[in-house]
């Protein structure tokens, strides 16, 4: 079976590393000094926690061809990168396609990929690409599935991960996690911004935690509102004390140490345009149900020219 993981950053180097090492016919698409360094060199790995290194001698392709036709191809791009990405699938004939990462169009992707089999997933993993190596933390989890409630080829998915070391859970509906993955995410990067990468500036800071929290609950209460499912099922009830408590305490957890910088503000810093994106499709969302986000509209103003060139950075204490 041949699988092609068409991107070489952070997500698509582990996806393609971990099948590489489980025996499979996997190709990685990458462009630039980056395919250089894949041909060359070949592909390692750091663990951010253990700081040991993988290496993988994976086959490296620049384009994809109209005819070069795979079992199944994995697009592991940026949010900002989809359209000029989904273009090129267009005109590919490979049937199976699962568009990994952020992604708030699930619906613009499916219409554009008529007639394929689409699949969108979220992989648990985060780190930074080097010059000449990827420094990563991955939790060897996907969460995969269609848009809307349907069925999924789970033949297809147990082919393609048998024997790797990847957990996959296969969600139903993942226009809904997508949009709650946002919802989460977005007012983190805001944080990441005001603080100019240095969580630590916030990890005492009730005043910030729980603006963090809160942002988050208007998203969620917004998603709910216009008739989505809160996903993962363990945040449902985000309108509890419970639901704060849990999560303050992993924010602070997340700024006092190392994993700030590893699960958010790397990421963060290195994607504004995505962040970016994100922000005004979730804004839009927001607008056209017409809901009521103050915190989040107060936290996008404290973040400054990074989120949005055209917002001016207010004063504020950290």
């Amino acid at each position: 079976m041949r699988i092609l993981v068409y991107g070489a950053g952070v997500i698509g180097s582990n996806l393609a590393a971990d099948l590489y090492a489980a025996g499979k016919d996997v190709t990685l698409l990458a462009r630039g000094a980056w395919a250089d360094t894949l041909e060359e060199r070949g592909l390692v790995i750091r663990s951010a926690l253990s700081h040991r290194s993988r290496f993988y001698r994976i086959p490296v392709i620049r384009e994809l061809g109209n005819e070069d036709i795979y079992d199944l191809i994995f697009v592991a791009v940026r949010y900002t990168q989809l359209d000029s990405v989904i273009s090129a699938l267009a005109k590919n004939q490979s049937e199976n396609i699962v568009l990994i990462g952020n992604n708030l169009k699930t619906g613009e992707c499916r219409r554009k990929l008529r007639g394929r089999h689409l699949l969108f997933a979220f992989s648990m993993a985060a780190g930074r690409r080097e010059r000449d190596h990827v420094v990563s933390l991955s939790l060897r989890k996907m969460v995969i599935g269609r848009r809307k409630t349907g069925n999924i080829n789970v033949k297809l998915i147990r082919e393609i991960f048998s024997g790797t070391r990847i957990g996959v859970t296969c969600q139903p509906d993942m226009e809904d996690y997508l949009l709650c993955h946002a919802a989460l995410v977005v007012p983190i990067a805001f944080a990441c911004y005001a603080c100019s990468g240095n969580l630590k500036k916030i990890r005492g800071s009730r005043v910030w935690l729980n603006r963090i929290i809160d942002a988050n609950i208007e998203g969620y209460r917004a998603i709910e509102n216009a008739g989505h499912r809160i996903l993962p099922k363990s945040d449902r009830d985000f309108r509890s004390k419970k639901y704060r408590r849990r999560y303050y305490l992993f924010y602070q957890l997340m700024c006092a140490s190392g994993l700030g910088k590893i699960c958010a503000s790397d990421h963060a810093l290195g994607a504004t345009e995505e962040m970016s994106a994100l922000n005004e499709d979730l804004k839009r969302f927001f607008d056209a149900h017409r809901s009521n986000y103050p915190v989040y509209r107060k936290l996008e103003r404290w973040a400054g020219n990074h989120i949005n060139p055209k917002i001016s950075m207010h004063s504020h204490n950290l």
